[in-house]
Formats: structure tokens, sequence, C-alpha cells
């Protein structure tokens, strides 16, 4: 995606990635997205808000070289999630005076993340604003949108709410602006769906709190520009609402028939009274169709068959749990419940917190050896002669 101008001085810098599909290891998306990167040349100041994807740092850093950017003077990190920040240390690296200006919480993350030094920071407080080369940036805090790091940055002289996450829409398009109004709704629910609903009452209360600022421009992260704020705002309102509609979301598996029938016949049963009803086969279901579909239900139906009357229990003596965190550390004691049942020995887990260091790596050193050990012990590999 080549520099875009969106206003005197204000410039689109990010990246078009037409062919992921899947975010998060998790997330389906079918049309692929872009890493939104805006570039604001004020008086004798340049400031960059947002990187883009690691993959795309030469996409983000060639546009500069377009643009003839000689000089950054602070980047604006609204969001630590590497989609947004994984360019960070390349944008640093040909731009060694750029000054980094975001959250404590966010600061946080990019030194876990990334390793960038403490020195490269100027943090803000929520309502803070900053005033660079005839601009002035306020910072608006919006926790758990769909981090507890998110915040927004407001432009005031040009009226730009950046919002990074919020609001945005995985979609590949050289479109610039939000003018296929359906296909975008589509897109842009479905990333609700997917990963802010989960947070739909602190969304509720983001909304609320920017509804008092002039926005001429909504410039996200992910996705397309809003020249027609409203457009998204009005269907945000709509999604985080407590309105339900009048249909039944039915989510089910079915091993040899039976439950399947029960569905079927269910299905019927709704639709002969006028009630709108969506079944999800979950071994052929796309998830961002049923996260759509489950934003405006009023009903849900879990649909199972029992299988071999509990769960299965297999031979494995030991278990282990190695991960990464951002903010919260308790994946392997949730995973230890999981497997209580299971008359297991769970050796000591290993979790770090973000990307993992030498004396990480050491540990999991300790951990192969501990498990050789334990193999020994059970006469599955040779002793030691």
């Amino acid at each position: 995606m080549p520099a875009h101008k969106i206003k005197p001085n204000i410039y689109f810098v990010g990246t078009i990635d037409w062919d992921r599909r899947s975010f998060d290891e998790l997330i389906p998306l079918p049309q692929g997205t872009t890493y939104n990167s805006y570039l604001i040349r004020g008086n004798k100041k340049t400031i960059l808000i947002d990187t883009v994807d690691p993959s795309k740092w030469h996409e983000l850093i060639d546009n500069l070289k377009v643009l003839q950017v000689k000089n950054i003077d602070y980047i604006i990190a609204n969001h630590a999630e590497q989609d947004h920040s994984g360019a960070l240390p390349y944008v640093l690296g040909d731009y060694p005076s750029a000054k980094i200006i975001t959250n404590f919480k966010c600061k946080d993350f990019l030194q876990a993340l990334l390793h960038i030094p403490d020195n490269r920071f100027i943090t803000v407080k929520d309502g803070d604003t900053i005033a660079v080369g005839g601009k002035t940036f306020e910072f608006i805090f919006t926790p758990w949108a769909h981090w507890p790091d998110t915040m927004l940055t407001y432009l005031r002289e040009d009226k730009i709410l950046f919002t990074c996450d919020l609001f945005g829409s995985h979609i590949a398009t050289s479109e610039l602006y939000a003018e296929n109004v359906p296909n975008i709704y589509e897109a842009a629910k479905r990333y609700y769906a997917e990963i802010m609903m989960p947070f739909r009452i602190n969304i509720r209360n983001h909304v609320k709190r920017i509804e008092g600022l002039n926005i001429k421009l909504i410039a996200p992260s992910h996705g397309p520009i809003y020249r027609q704020p409203s457009f998204i705002l009005d269907a945000y309102k709509v999604w985080i609402s407590n309105n339900v509609k009048n249909e039944v979301i039915i989510a089910f598996v079915s091993m040899h028939g039976s439950t399947r029938k029960m569905v079927e016949y269910l299905v019927d049963s709704l639709i002969k009274r006028d009630i709108t009803v969506k079944p999800f086969n979950l071994t052929k279901t796309d998830i961002g169709e049923l996260a759509m579909a489950l934003v405006d239900a009023a009903t849900i139906v879990i649909a199972s068959p029992t299988v071999l009357v509990g769960a299965h229990r297999p031979k494995a003596k030991f278990a282990a749990i190695i991960g990464s965190y951002g903010w919260s550390g308790r994946m392997a004691d949730q995973i230890k419940d999981i497997l209580s049942g299971l008359r297991l020995e769970i050796l000591d887990p290993i979790i770090v917190r973000g990307l993992p260091k030498q004396d990480d790596f050491k540990a999991l050193d300790k951990l192969a050896d501990e498990i050789k050990k334990k193999h020994r012990e059970l006469g599955v590999i040779d002793k030691v002669i």
C-alpha cells in the first residue's frame, strides 16, 4: 500500500496483508487485513502514530522514504500488540532520535515484548495533551478495548480520532475510505464480534466518553478510514446495547446423527413459530460467522453428544506447561485445573512475560533435563551407564 495523503501534512503510511488468513492463530481472516500507521508533519516536528506488523516493517519504512521523512520526533503507541508495535524496533533503528509516547501500561508491555530501552519512552496519563509542531494530541485511555493498555489519540486541530483496534475491520482493501458500506459493515461487525464483544460493557463506556468530541475522521489501525464517523459509531451503539433480536443460535456437534436429528427438529419447530434460527455445526463452522450471530441473538442452544461417558484419560504420566503472557499470567493455573482429573504429575511450569530471555531458555533446558530424568525413572529410556 503506497502512502496516501489524508489531509494536508497527514498521511496513511500503513500496509495491506492480502494473504493473511488467521489472527492470533485463532481468528479466521477470510478477507485479509491492513496494518494502519499514520504520519503527521507539524511545524518542524514529525509524529508517527502506531506502526505495523513486524512482517511488513520494510513496507512502512519504504513509505516513509517515499515521503522523504528525514527525522521522526515522536511515535505514539496506542497499543502494544505486535500487529501495531512489531515494526517499532525497525523504525527506532532508522530514526534513532525518536521518542515513544504512550501510557505506563503500554510502555511496560512494549519493554516486555520488544525489549525497548527505558530512555526511548515518554509516558502520558489519561486526558493528557501534548502540543508539538503546532498540533495538539489528546490521549484518551480505553482499557480493555481489547487489551488493558489501549488508548485513543485525538488530533484536535484536524478533528481526527486515531482509535487503534477500536472501530477496526479485518479487510484487505486498496480503498482508503469506508465507501463500500455493506461490505465494510459486515467486516466491522465480524471484527467487533470476534475481538471486542467480550468487552462490551467497557466499550459502551468508551463510546459514551468520545461522544463529546468533534470528530471528522475516525482512523483505526485495521481497515479503512471513516469519513462519516456516525456510520461506525451508530453501528457500535447497536452492537454494545442490551437489545437483542428474535433469533436463536444453535451450536452443535453430532457423532452418529442423534443430536443432529434433535437439532433439525428444533430448527423446524422454531421456524414454525416465526423465530429466526441459525444452526452452526462446530466441526465445520467459521467461528467468525458464529461470533457475528451471537451479537444479536436472544437465545443460545448448545447441542452435544456424550463421548464415552466422560473425559478421555491418556496413558501419559507427566505434563508440563510452558508459555508467555502480556498482562495476566494465570494460564498455568487454569490448565492445571483442567488436567487435575487426569492423574498426571505436573512438572514445574515455565511461564515468561513477553519475549523469552536467556534465563528463560535455560529454564527450558532444565525442564528437558527433568523430563529425561522422569523417563529414566519409568524405564522408557536407557539408564546412565
